[in-house]
């Protein structure tokens, strides 16, 4: 049998696993939340044999005891052998050490799976997303966490639900959740689910054609196009790792922001890398981006060597200044 694993707050990424579990065959899905009615109306059409769920105030925050002990109970209710969950940052915290309590394995990054007569068999990268490898696992309980684009996400009809409740004992909570801060939507420029990537390259950081550095000029147009296009933010390690080497940095970027061989693999449909030389160690970050273009004044640089779709010669600088006069 399998389970899949959701939290109360449905996703992307949980309608992909859906998708994911559907393919194993017979599968049913165990909810954790403080409601878990709503949520389980929204998954009555997936196909699951039944939907269990531990349901108290406490699981609605991520906790690594309240987590780990919802899903322990929900693993021991279902029977199964074979866990799956998507790949968040509650469930990768959580299901490494109920894996370890339960004497089973866990595989993280899981980008595909497959149904075979002896049981289900695993894709996922190696080596900075340069190997990719299939494996499947005698030892059980096995538990998967599964990346985005596992599968297609699945969408069917809302309904109404049968929920079993499994009780569960945990420890009581010795920490508590006073708010959350975070940023407000125009300054978030770290967007998983936007339709464009756009990447900056350490040539915003150099000297233009007049011999001067415009580093203001490169912040408000990077931020700017971002902002508008509502697009997802990158950079080449270059770039990021300038602050070390005592050069001037832009002050918004981070390592969160790094995308190539030491950083993400972002699974965007577009990508529009500017200033960047388009070698390999940071192309193999573009690998799963569906159509890839670059601004670069060097018509030999690498992303003109059959790395970009399309590659426009000529200054940033001018064709971001254009690109946000029409946005706005």
């Amino acid at each position: 049998m399998t389970l899949l694993l959701l939290h109360s707050e449905l996703s992307k990424a949980s309608f992909e696993a859906v998708a994911a579990a559907r393919q194993l065959g017979s599968f049913c899905i165990g909810l954790v939340g403080a409601d878990v009615q709503e949520t389980a109306n929204a998954l009555a059409g997936a196909g699951a044999e039944q939907i269990l769920a531990v349901q108290d105030p406490a699981f609605a925050q991520s906790r690594y005891s309240t987590d780990a002990a919802a899903a322990e109970a929900l693993v021991k209710a279902s029977g199964a052998d074979v866990i799956l969950a998507p790949m968040t940052s509650r469930w990768a915290r959580a299901l490494p050490g109920l894996a370890q309590r339960a004497g089973g394995r866990i595989d993280t990054h899981v980008v595909a799976l497959q149904n075979e007569p002896n049981g289900p068999v695993a894709s996922r990268w190696y080596y900075r997303q340069r190997i990719e490898t299939t494996l499947s696992r005698a030892a059980r309980p096995w538990f998967l966490l599964l990346d985005g684009g596992v599968a297609q996400a699945w969408s069917g009809t809302p309904g109404t639900a049968a929920v079993k409740l499994v009780p569960v004992d945990f420890p009581a909570p010795r920490t508590e959740v006073l708010g959350i801060e975070e940023l407000s939507s125009d300054q978030q420029t770290i967007r998983p689910e936007a339709q464009l990537l756009f990447v900056a390259g350490a040539g915003w950081t150099k000297k233009q054609k007049d011999g001067q550095i415009h580093l203001g000029d490169a912040e408000r147009l990077i931020l700017g196009f971002v902002s508008q296009a509502r697009a997802s933010l990158g950079s080449s390690k270059s770039l990021v790792d300038l602050s070390g080497e005592g050069e001037k940095v832009l002050s918004f970027l981070t390592h969160m922001h790094q995308v190539g061989q030491t950083g993400a693999t972002p699974r965007h449909p577009k990508g529009l890398a500017t200033c960047c030389h388009g070698e390999e160690p940071h192309v193999v970050g573009w690998r799963f981006i569906g159509e890839r273009r670059a601004i670069n004044l060097d018509p030999n640089c690498g992303w003109a060597r059959g790395k970009a779709d399309v590659l426009y010669v000529a200054d940033a600088f001018e064709v971001m200044a254009k690109v946000n006069t029409l946005l706005g």
